[in-house]
This record gives C-alpha cells, structure tokens and sequence, in this order.
C-alpha cells in the first residue's frame, strides 16, 4: 500500500497513485504559466515527502504537469524579497532540506525532464535517485546560476560533482551553460532519453528495473573528488576563470572553487553547509543583486515584443558587414530574405559570410541547405514588391538614403514597414518626402550582428504605435531584445557611447599607448577596450558616426575620425587600423615596462559615458532609467556587475561624479562640464 495523501491539500502539486504502487507527482504551479520553486512550492513538496516517507510506495516519479517545460528555477522575485529582508539564509536552508528529504526517501526516485530544466529544476532532478530525459529539442539541462552572481544552493554544487566528475560539473556550473537531454546522458547526468510521449513510461521503467551507472562515471565521481584531486585541479580552474572573469567584478565562480576544493570531500551534510554559507555570502554583493536586477530588466525587454509582426519576407538594401549579417541572421531564424546591393560583387561576399554563419549554428548539416535557401541574392531588387520588412543599411549618407527610399517606397505592399539600419541620423531628417511616414522607423542592428542581443527601435513623431509593435514582435522572433528610442541623433546607445570613444580616441593621440588605454576600461568591466573596439566597428563608420554627432553634443572630433580612414586602414576588416589584425585579432604593440598609467585615466574614460547617460535620461531618449541600463548594457556590454550606468551612479554617488567631472573640466575643457539632468531625484534613489 502506498502512502495516502487524505488530509493534504495542494496548490502546486498534483498526485497519482497508480495501481503498480508508484506515486507520480506533478508540479504545476498555481497562477503561473512555467514552473518556478517558490517557498510555497518547497512547503508542499516538503509535506508531500514527509508522508511519502511514512509509508513508502513502489517508486516516486517528479515532473511537471506544465507543457512550457520541467522547471525554470528558483523564483528570484521571491529571492529579491528574501535579500531585502535579510532572509536568504533560511530560504536556502529550507530547499536544502526539502531536496535531502526526498534524497534520503527509502524508494527509488526519477526526475523526468521535458523542456527547461534550469537551476532549482536541476537540483531537484539530482536530489532523485535517477532522471529521465525527453529528447525534444526544447529540453535543456543548466545550472546558470553563476549568471546571477552566485553558484547553486539547493545542493546542486554538493551532488553534481559526485554524480558526473569534478570537471564536467564544475565547467556546467562555472559557464551557467545549458545541455541537451543526449549530451546530459553522455556525462551521465541523465540516466534515460526518451521521445517525449515515452518519457514517462521510460521514467517508471528506470524505477522498476533500475539502472548501474557504467564503472568509468562512477569510478570518475569518486577520484575527481578526492583531496589530492581538488588541490590540483581547483588552481587550474580558477586559472581558466581569469580569462574571462575578474576575482574582484565577478566572485561567484572563485567561491564556487573555493567551497568545493575545501570541501567537496566532505560528507553530504557537511557540503550542504559549506554551499549555503557560500550562496548567503555571494547574495549580499552589489554583484548578485545587479546581475538578477538585469535579469529582470532583460524580461522586460523580452516581454515588449508580442507575437502578431506579420512579417514573412524580409528585404535588405546594402550588402556589407551590417546588412549582409542582418539578413544572414534574419534568414538563420527562419524568414524569407532577399539582400540588395548596387553591384553582385557587394552581394557575394554577404553570402559567403553567412554561409559561415548557418554552419556554425545550425548544428545538423542536412537542415543547412533549407536554411540557406531562405536567403537570395536580389541585384535587381525584385523582392521589395513582395516583402512585409525593408531595411535599409546602406551608407550613412542621408542623401544617399532619402534618395533610396524614393525608389523604394512606390513599389511596397500596404502593410509593408519600411525601416532605417542608421546608427546616428536623426529620422526627422530621414523622412522627409516619405508617403507613409507612419510605417518608417529604424531598426538599429549592432556589429557583431549574430553575437551583439540588442536592437533599438527608433521613433519619430509620425510613426503608428502599430509599427512599434510590430517591430518589437519581429526583435523578439529573431531572438533580439528590442528597446524603443527617441529619434534624436545618435539614439541611446552610439550617444552614450560616444563620448567614452572619443575620449579614448584623444587619449591615444596624447600619446597614451592603445593597449593602457583599453586595460583601464577593462579592468572596469568593459568586455573590450575603447580602441580595440573602435577599430572592430571600424574607424570609418566611427568617423561617419563622429561627423553626425560630435557637433550635437558640442564636442571636438580628434584627427584620427575627424575625415574617413585611409583605403585599406579601416580597422578590423582591413587587418589595418589603430591596431593591427591577424587572424581576426588585435595585435597590441607591447608598452615599456616601466609605463605608468594616468591615475585619471579610468575616469576619463568613463566619466564622459555616465555624462552622456545622465544627458540622455534628462532629454527623454528612453521612457525610464532602467530601459537606459537594460539598452547600455545589451548595446555596449556596459559592465554587467554594475548595474547599467545610472545603477552604477547610485552606487558610486551623483555627487561625487560630479565633482569628479569639475575637476576633469579644470584640467582638461569643457567636454567634461556636467551635462543637464545631474539634480534629478532618479539618480538619488536607493540602489538594488
């Protein structure tokens, strides 16, 4: 006889004793559309074990009675509460606790797995005896929580380790990479795949018959683990870390290593401790709370795009770096493409490239073809009569687009938008002679396209609210985050970031070697220096962005942007600029030794983008302060761990950085005077 649940009522959980003595239990929880652990939801399992333990049954299987997939996690607006409150501590002791309940549940347990399975999900699945896998291509397996500043701590860093070898564990954990149900299996962090209609009766069958883990994974799990094996390898990954990490920006990877090398060796209880001490301590740094505040900021973004773009075929006029990847990506995510440019030996190479782009992501060779086939060549323009999206991402030349549009225009569908890949000119300017005003807008790509999430939509006063939408609901089916921009020059991201370039770009004529200057900002949290990226975007479209807003903002163009580069000496894609590039990569000269970086250098830097930010929020370019972060931050890499620049302006006080730029101004001009906006109470609320 199995256990009987009379008495018990349940918000979250669903529960089935099936005649063969086997108790399944269903997560689906209440007034949600995916599973996240709630307290609530640990409550009730935790009660669910309590009595499954008093009168065992045959076997207990856990999954989810949601289609959207497994679980997505813990509910971090429920940490956030927790961390305010100071109660994180008690939060992760009670999952603990739950999961080491049904660890030590005197049955056999399974986890089956269809969809998401992230985080808390993960470590639940790893709390049961065996786990089961559907072989859908939406399940994924990760523990991300690294990407949030901190490292799992609902005994998922105490068990994985054990269950699939230091190595594989730890490099699941230190990534927040995500893996498929068949690479899960291989590591031996699944037990069973199965189609999904079979996942269940796979799942009940590993409880039946069981299932011995090959010698090698078991033999792995015991020697990865040893204290010989930790003192050595712990060294080596924190090692690997600082290649992508700062100590001091990013510590949840180095207490992650820390707590396991002092005691993975250590009896389980032991290690839950030793993990919960480590999760409390990274939840209470500016770190933690930034990186799951941009988490939230990134929901948000995700959440501007419905699912109504109508948008089928997608035409793109200009055929080079930009244009040629917007399309390749457009074409990547599964929209009819067709790219225009003046002369077939433009189009050529746009295609080449994105024949390189489909074999890196679409991982099944016989599915490139189809994809491939979804992006033409199109000299003669022939596919703007039937596209529902143009984008124009030709050269930044108004004249040159305004005459464009006027060919173009004529010959579009009643519903087709018509749209801009501009990165400075303002569309007041653009849409003059346009006939439908209301379906132009811009459509704002950043290079590299396939990597770089952001997209801005640009606004002007004459365009429907209906276009918005629509372009916010194609961002979202190309995977791109969109955020909506005022029309002004230089939008969001270029106007803030520009003035950050330019004072690299002067910096280095001073005579400030290339590499100090781009060490400063990374040791900031920049992902790439100011010059090392000035020459990736490349230094003619850094000019041509220089000559549009440099006399908008009041500031001085340095020589090296002041007219467009020499022929071959554009950057990156010339292998010639500042630096020099081989193999796709900077060559840095190397600096004296004895060099001493300007102690004002980081501020000189940075300050003028915060300035910027600050100017931006005052004049409107965004509705609010946090869609500035959320766009500095997907359209820059603007440190993570910082918050986005007004976060980071609250955290560092306003009225210190201003006084910080009174004194730049003094010693260098003013393009280091206060820009309006710095009294605003937004700047002065209390941070995360």
């Amino acid at each position: 006889m199995a256990a009987s649940f009379d008495g018990l009522r349940f918000s979250h959980w669903q529960t089935e004793t099936r005649e063969d003595g086997i108790i399944v239990l269903s997560l689906d929880r209440q007034g949600a559309p995916v599973n996240a652990l709630s307290q609530d939801v640990l409550i009730e399992l935790g009660d669910l074990i309590e009595r499954i333990a008093i009168d065992p049954p045959k076997g207990v299987v856990i999954r989810s009675a949601k289609p959207a997939g497994f679980i997505a996690g813990a509910d971090l607006k429920e940490f956030q509460e927790f961390d305010r409150r100071g109660t994180v501590n008690d939060a992760i002791r009670r999952g603990q606790s739950v999961f080491q309940k049904l660890a030590e549940l005197p049955c056999p347990t399974v986890a089956a797995i269809h969809g998401h399975c992230m985080g808390g999900g993960t470590e639940i699945s790893l709390a049961c005896r065996y786990r089961a896998a559907s072989s859908d291509r939406s399940t994924r397996i990760g523990l991300p929580e690294v990407m949030l500043g901190i490292f799992p701590g609902w005994g998922g860093s105490a068990r994985l380790p054990r269950l699939v070898g230091a190595p594989a564990a730890m490099d699941l954990m230190l990534t927040g990479r995500t893996v498929s149900a068949q690479a899960a299996r291989a590591m031996g962090l699944v037990d069973k795949v199965a189609e999904p209609a079979l996942l269940l009766d796979a799942a009940i069958a590993l409880l039946q018959k069981g299932s011995q883990r090959p010698l090698k994974q078991r033999l792995l799990g015991w020697a990865s683990n040893t204290w010989a094996a930790r003192q050595l390898l712990a060294p080596q990954m924190a090692k690997q870390v600082g290649r992508k990490a700062r100590k001091e920006h990013y510590p949840a990877p180095y207490v992650l290593i820390d707590t396991w090398k002092r005691s993975g060796g250590s009896g389980i209880q032991a290690r839950l401790d030793a993990e919960r001490r480590g999760v409390v301590k990274l939840a209470a740094t500016p770190t933690a709370r930034n990186l799951i505040r941009i988490f939230f900021l990134q929901e948000r973004l995700k959440g501007l795009g419905g699912k109504d773009h109508g948008i089928r075929r997608v035409h793109v006029v200009g055929a080079g770096v930009m244009g040629g990847d917007i399309a390749a990506w457009s074409a990547y995510k599964g929209f009819e493409v067709t790219l225009q440019d003046r002369e077939q030996r433009f189009i050529d190479p746009a295609l080449t490239r994105a024949l390189e782009l489909f074999a890196k992501k679409v991982k099944d060779e016989s599915k490139r073809p189809e994809v491939a086939a979804r992006l033409k060549g199109d000299l003669a323009g022939a596919g703007v009569a039937d596209a529902d999206l143009v984008i124009e991402a030709i050269i930044e030349n108004p004249d040159a687009k305004r005459d464009l549009y006027q060919s173009i225009e004529p010959r579009l569908k009643a519903d087709a938008l018509l749209t801009t890949n501009t990165s400075s000119i303002p569309l007041t300017e653009l849409r003059e002679h346009i006939q439908r005003p209301a379906q132009f807008a811009g459509l704002h790509y950043f290079n590299p396209v396939a990597q770089m999430p952001l997209v801005e939509i640009i606004r002007h006063d004459a365009m429907a609210p209906e276009t918005e939408k629509r372009l916010a609901a194609f961002c979202k089916a190309i995977d791109k985050l969109a955020v909506p921009v005022a029309g002004t020059p230089g939008f969001l991201v270029n106007r803030v970031l520009f003035p950050y370039m330019l004072e690299a770009v002067t910096a280095y004529a001073e005579g400030i070697p290339g590499p100090v200057i781009d060490k400063a900002a990374v040791k900031f949290g920049m992902p790439m220096g100011p010059i090392e990226l000035i020459d990736t975007v490349g230094l003619d479209v850094a000019s041509g962005v220089g000559r549009e807003l440099a006399p908008f903002l009041g500031l001085p163009i340095p020589a090296a942007l002041s007219a467009p580069p020499e022929a071959g000496k554009r950057g990156k894609k010339d292998g010639q600029g500042l630096y020099k590039w081989e193999n796709g990569k900077a060559v840095k000269p190397e600096v004296p030794k004895d060099y001493q970086m300007p102690s004002d250098l980081e501020d000189r830097l940075v300050l003028p983008l915060l300035n910027e930010a600050v100017a931006c929020l005052h004049d409107g370019v965004v509705s609010d302060s946090d869609l500035l972060d959320a766009g500095v931050i997907f359209g820059t890499g603007f440190a993570p761990f910082r918050g986005g620049p007004i976060e980071y302006i609250k955290a560092a006080g306003a009225d210190v950085l201003v006084e910080k730029l009174k004194v730049l101004q003094g010693r260098y001009g003013d393009r280091f005077a206060p820009r309006a906006g710095w009294d605003a109470p937004t700047l002065r609320e209390p941070t995360v």
